[in-house]
């Protein structure tokens, strides 16, 4: 006659009372930290179902989840983050770099690209997401230690020097299936994706204020060319407002300013009136730029905004404070560090993601001759 098989022993009963920690299980409960065995053994669960459970799977039934989360809270589970992104070949963690700029401090970081800082990091923060901010030189291995490594599952980009240059290096993040997404223009035909402003509609719109206010000679501070394609965009949405109202741009109305600082402001509006170049008004690719021209027209002489108005760019902090105030337009940073994350998360998740441009907007304040809006 067979004997019946005796059944293996069930798990200690969970101890009702007060939420203590581990001492609420009985003497043949686990020593040192738990885990996820252990919830798993108390549950009468498999391991890969307390995993799911407690990422709010959809594949655990809801019963369970919470049978499985109340033995976790009372053995003072912590999810270790580390062996679960090892196993999942994921780091739960995005790359924020940072690349050299050109300052009047030694920060070498362009105010725009900190006000957007707080709004990327927010936006991690609610997709669960860590963020790894890094200050870097745009060698040819500046992401080597990021994803490849797994230090980070993508990369956001914030400034990229001439673009012309940093182009194949672009193609080549592609080439390796480097998942990122870049703050700037959008390009055709370019590497990746990237998230920007409309650069030819913000140009457009402060044009046409400073001519609606009058102004007839509007000077242009800012490379127009290829290797700077937000400010060329910028140029080509000014020059589309002056043909509208029937004027030609005129070449000796432009300077080129490759970097974006106070100084090379400065020194363009200087170069601009050594030219003998007539001018009533000065359109500045961005507010940096304004407030450098803005200083050496008070050093000139030069009545702001009563002889030549002034607009800039990017509505930076520092734009607000000027004197007088600068009439700007605004890049919405908070918006565009959410889409900056939302485009990465999408290439991450397999979605389709696609470039976009975020809508300008012209704010108005005393540089421009008009009332404060």
């Amino acid at each position: 006659m067979r004997r019946p098989r005796r059944r293996p022993p069930g798990p200690p009963p969970l101890v009702t009372g007060p939420v203590g920690g581990a001492s609420q299980f009985g003497s043949g409960c686990m020593k040192g930290k738990p885990t996820s065995f252990d919830i798993a053994y108390h549950a009468g669960v498999s391991q890969a179902t307390v995993s799911r459970a407690l990422r709010g799977s959809p594949l655990v039934s809801l019963d369970t989840r919470r049978r499985i989360q109340a033995i976790a809270k009372q053995l003072n589970y912590k999810v270790d983050k580390n062996a679960s992104s090892l196993r999942r070949q994921h780091a739960t963690t995005l790359a924020l770099l940072l690349f050299e700029d050109p300052t009047s401090d030694d920060s070498l970081i362009n105010p725009f690209f900190l006000s957007m800082l707080g709004s990327i990091t927010r936006a991690c923060a609610r997709q669960g997401y860590d963020l790894l901010v890094s200050f870097q030189q745009f060698s040819d291995d500046w992401h080597a230690d990021y994803q490849d490594s797994h230090k980070a599952d993508g990369l956001i980009l914030l400034g990229y020097g001439d673009y012309l240059v940093s182009r194949d290096r672009l193609q080549k993040l592609v080439e390796q299936g480097t998942h990122f997404v870049r703050w700037g223009a959008v390009v055709e035909g370019q590497p990746g994706i990237s998230v920007g402003c409309d650069n030819v509609h913000g140009g457009r719109i402060v044009t046409e204020h400073l001519l609606h206010l009058g102004r007839r000679r509007v000077a242009f501070i800012g490379n127009a060319t290829e290797h700077c394609p937000e400010f060329r965009d910028r140029w080509l949405g000014h020059a589309d407002a002056l043909r509208a109202a029937g004027l030609e741009p005129d070449p000796a109305l432009q300077v080129d300013a490759v970097d974006s600082t106070e100084q090379v402001g400065y020194a363009a509006l200087q170069a601009l009136r050594a030219r003998g170049a007539d001018f009533d008004a000065v359109f500045a690719a961005s507010d940096l730029l304004a407030i450098g021209a803005m200083r050496a027209l008070d050093d000139a002489g030069l009545r702001v905004p009563a002889q030549v108005a002034v607009a800039g760019f990017d509505d930076i902090p520092m734009a607000r404070f000027a004197t007088p105030p600068l009439t700007t337009v605004l890049q919405n940073t908070k918006l565009a560090g959410e889409v900056l994350v939302q485009r990465l998360l999408q290439q991450l998740r397999g979605e389709t993601a696609e470039s976009v441009m975020l809508p300008a907007e012209l704010v108005i304040r005393r540089s421009c001759g008009a009332p404060a809006a």
